[in-house]
């Protein structure tokens, strides 16, 4: 076969999104050409690697093998340009970083931060859940991730940068925004909007629930804290969420954050990579940022963080 390296990331890329239109977004490149490329590789391979829908373009069986070898290649291509990178210490080239829904909220702000000392680093992000970064990280495909639960099952380096607190979360109008301080006691009859059982914010929960010995009810499950918080300000519920993923609410009224037995739950945020990786230059000068900027950061954003009670 002979397949470039070019039309691999254009195949990885439409299988991501199952979109010809996206994923020629994502590459600045035209849809008849994306289209063009993916015709090509098929005729290579000798296989049907999509199939085609409705506009939407849905892995085959062995679109799905060629995949895993397609990834496998180009990770293997980042691993020699990484490689290449640290002879000459060049602080350059892509650094694609996975993050957690809910580092969004201050992550792309630090960036910034990182970017303005480090022009020449082109810099991606990944969102997505914990498992879904794992898997990124086993097939290669991010540097490093920003994470508050590391993996268990996966070999990797965790480093802890900043603590990462969990609140309650009601409606401004609610009985426990009006009280001094909450009993854990008092949730048992309240309806929980929860998060997916993938998510670290589903596992915390669930984790103070445990330790207070409270089975409330579930009403709802939603995949973004974008979804619950308006769920919660519209008084359906009360929720469990990253106090990084509230500030702006908070701090205009929109969201209580009343004071709670055992609340708030810390956790750490956690910048991750692959145990035994060696990481560019790029990758490790963001490391080091995030080690030493990461905390204040953090508290300069949410200085009037909640105190437990």
């Amino acid at each position: 076969m002979n397949i470039t390296f070019r039309q691999l990331r254009v195949f990885v890329e439409v299988a991501r999104f199952s979109s010809v239109q996206r994923a020629a977004e994502v590459l600045h490149l035209t849809p008849p050409a994306v289209s063009l490329q993916i015709k090509e590789i098929e005729s290579q391979v000798g296989q049907r690697l999509f199939d085609r829908a409705n506009r939407r373009m849905t892995l085959s069986t062995a679109g799905e093998y060629f995949l895993v070898y397609a990834r496998r290649l180009l990770g293997t291509l980042k691993d020699a340009e990484d490689a290449m990178a640290r002879f000459s210490r060049l602080e350059t080239g892509r650094l694609t970083i996975g993050m957690v829904s809910s580092a969004k909220y201050y992550l792309p702000q630090l960036l910034a931060q990182f970017h303005t000392e480090h022009p020449a680093v082109d810099v991606r992000l990944k969102l997505g859940n914990r498992e879904q970064l794992v898997a990124l990280m086993r097939s290669n495909e991010v540097d490093l991730c920003v994470m508050g639960r590391p993996p268990v099952d996966f070999a990797s380096r965790a480093e802890p940068f900043a603590l990462h607190p969990h609140v309650l979360v009601t409606a401004p109008g609610h009985r426990f925004a009006r009280a001094e301080s909450v009993p854990a006691a008092a949730l048992a009859d309240e309806p929980f909007i929860v998060r997916e059982p993938a998510s670290g914010t589903r596992t915390a929960l669930q984790e103070y629930l445990d330790e207070h010995h409270l089975r409330p009810s579930f009403i709802m499950e939603m995949p973004s804290n974008e979804a619950i918080k308006q769920a919660v300000m519209a008084g359906m519920g009360v929720s469990l969420l990253s106090l990084h993923t509230i500030g702006l609410e908070w701090r205009s009224g929109l969201i209580a954050a009343p004071a709670v037995e055992g609340l708030p739950l810390m956790r750490r945020w956690n910048v991750v990579n692959t145990a035994g990786k060696l990481l560019s230059p790029s990758a490790e000068a963001f490391r080091y940022f995030v080690l030493e900027r990461g905390a204040e950061h953090l508290a300069a954003m949410f200085e009037q963080a909640p105190e437990s009670p």
